[in-house]
């Protein structure tokens, strides 16, 4: 069915539940520092929080040693504050750590992982901006939009899924995107008992939710099959510039994006997510290629931020002024071509993920006033770079299915298709009885810089052996890079809800 949402509903439900909220606390979620704290030493104009959907310690590796060679270094490496961040999540109707009723469970989502760093709390896997009892919390870009900063979501993903809607929606199941909607899709009686009323943002379809309650002034990325004409007239009766058509649904290209201009844009790329870059450069005369790559879309969004900034500082005559932006950035299809499996792919868009970031840090250096937070939400697939001639056992008998067949432009043809062992590369003493089983995957073997001309991809003699342990998410902590005013709290370990707290710190708004 179809939801004929008023479109105030969720504006006025969200931002009434945000003001409570930020008068009375939450759960013991991390607000451990006021904004009048005094504590100027990790207060920043601007804080970026870039994610590479999926990334582990691994994929960083790996792509640094495809890219650059061992001795090299990604961008993101660079930045000088680094750490881990724990990712778990809890089971439904938990407590939170600490509590007695607390009930973890170690490998999360990516919804679950986003509501903890967006909102501070441990939640459920599939729930969006609620906790693990259901209760709406608010998102650090509801709370930065309530304090004057300007704000942007960017994503290679569905700007619905789960990692973009974690800033701006409340969800109990993250499926619940829309155009259209089921009860199955938004409710969950195991949490409510009763089915809530459609009014209820909870169940809200996410797209409606981003339609209409202003929470970005700038979004870009892909979905476009999730909105309907009744959405682009909620985001233009809000003033923003919708880059091609919701109505029409004709997707926004690259030119558009270097043309919009505004203080607020909404521009989709892909009816669906975005395409992967390496079906994009193989393919430069399709209709793909005409989307923006992620460093364009970062660079489009802080350039329209600081310019709406700007004016906003001009006209400001409340005596505040000076205030900067929140973006956060999403490489969203590292988690997805690492669900496949696909090593090629999913080096692709580490690059691309790291060439966005090289863009943030370079804007970073010239503004000298900015945070700069890049890491991951979990990790996925156990990729692993493993000794060069040895073989891998795996846990299932065929390759994992393309979860995002959706999209044809992201299938690839990997170019060992079949899952059966390769004689010439599934030999020696370290690879025991799992050599000469059938149903092990071999690995995936990448030229490397410093390896011998003549040397290709796919060749045994390649430097870089790469396979995966599983299709889906670990429970393995993922790394943390940062620079700028705070950045030094995020030195050696910390768990994934304590990025609300110094975000929000910096931000000077918990």
């Amino acid at each position: 069915m179809k939801r004929q949402t008023s479109v105030f509903t969720s504006t006025t439900l969200v931002t009434a539940l945000v003001a409570s909220v930020i008068l009375t606390g939450f759960g013991g979620a991390a607000l451990a520092a006021s904004a009048d704290d005094g504590n100027d030493r990790a207060r920043a104009t601007n804080v970026i929080y870039l994610l590479g959907d999926g990334m582990g310690r691994t994929h960083v590796t790996a792509a640094r040693e495809r890219y650059y060679g061992a001795a090299g270094k990604l961008a993101m490496e660079t930045l000088p504050a680094q750490g881990f961040v724990s990712t778990y999540a809890v089971e439904k109707l938990s407590g939170q750590p600490g509590a007695t009723d607390f009930k973890p469970n170690p490998v999360t989502d990516s919804a679950s992982a986003a509501t903890a760093w967006s909102s501070g709390v441990k939640t459920y896997n599939a729930a969006l901006g609620v906790d693990a009892k259901g209760m709406v919390v608010p998102t650090m870009m509801e709370l930065a939009k309530k304090a004057g900063y300007r704000t942007g979501n960017v994503s290679t993903a569905e700007i619905t899924d789960a990692t973009p809607a974690g800033q701006m929606s409340h969800a109990l199941a993250r499926g619940c995107q829309g155009p259209v909607y089921s009860d199955a899709a938004c409710q969950d009686l195991s949490i409510t008992g009763a089915a809530l009323p459609t009014s209820d943002v909870r169940v809200t379809p996410i797209a409606d939710q981003i339609a209409r309650n202003g929470t970005a002034d700038v979004i870009l990325g892909g979905g476009l099959s999730r909105f309907d004409a009744a959405d682009e007239t909620a985001l233009k009766g809000q003033g923003y510039s919708v880059l091609g058509s919701i109505t029409g649904q004709s997707i926004a290209t690259k030119a558009d994006l270097a043309a919009a201009s505004g203080a607020k844009v909404f521009g989709l790329f892909n009816k669906g997510n975005l395409t992967v870059e390496k079906t994009k450069q193989d393919n430069p005369s399709s209709v793909q290629a005409q989307e923006p790559t992620l460093s364009e879309m970062t660079s489009k969004a802080i350039d329209l931020l600081q310019k709406g900034k700007n004016n906003a500082d001009k006209n400001d005559r409340s005596g505040k002024g000076g205030q900067g932006f929140y973006l956060q950035i999403e490489g969203a299809l590292i988690d997805k071509r690492s669900h496949a499996n696909d090593a090629a792919q999913t080096l692709g868009e580490m690059k691309a993920f790291d060439d966005a970031v090289a863009i943030v840090k370079d804007f970073a250096k010239r503004d000298g006033n900015t945070l700069v937070i890049v890491t991951a939400d979990h990790e996925c697939a156990g990729f692993n770079i493993i000794e060069k001639g040895t073989f891998t056992n795996a846990e299932a008998g065929t390759p994992p299915a393309n979860v995002d067949s959706g999209n044809s432009a992201n299938n690839s043809t990997p170019t060992r298709p079949s899952n059966s062992k390769d004689a010439a590369r599934s030999t020696g003493i370290v690879n025991g009885a799992g050599a000469a089983d059938p149903k092990n995957f071999g690995p995936a073997t990448f030229r490397t810089p410093t390896d011998a001309a003549g040397v290709v991809d796919g060749s045994p003699d390649a430097g870089l052996w790469l396979t995966y342990l599983s299709g889906n998410h670990t429970g393995a902590d993922v790394p943390v890079f940062a620079t700028g005013p705070g950045s030094d709290q995020l030195q050696g370990t910390i768990d994934n809800t304590a990025l609300f707290g110094i975000v929000g710190r910096a931000l000077r708004v918990v």
